[in-house]
């Protein structure tokens, strides 16, 4: 379930730091959290896949660590971020 290039694009213009940032925190916490939601969408009608649920674990665990990264180094920062993404209600 890989992104298309095009909305990779408008993620990373989003969400970048600086003119030239592809790899920021922010960025690969944004890129997760799409692909996540894809793929929740996928298992919302395909309730078997397990290895596609398997997957989707992966990516949260990845995102959850990004997000301690994040929070460790700049709460405020942290705050803005879930706030703009809507996760964690």
């Amino acid at each position: 379930m890989a992104l298309l290039q095009e909305k990779k694009q408008e993620i990373i213009g989003a969400y970048q730091v600086h003119e030239t940032d592809t790899g920021s925190a922010d960025v690969q916490v944004a890129m997760l959290t799409a692909r996540i939601s894809r793929l929740s969408e996928h298992l919302k009608t395909n309730k078997k896949d397990h290895s596609s649920r398997r997957g989707l674990l992966k990516l949260i665990g990845q995102r959850k660590n990004l997000l301690a990264y994040i929070v460790k180094h700049n709460p405020e920062h942290y705050r803005e971020l879930i706030t703009r993404l809507g996760i964690r209600g």
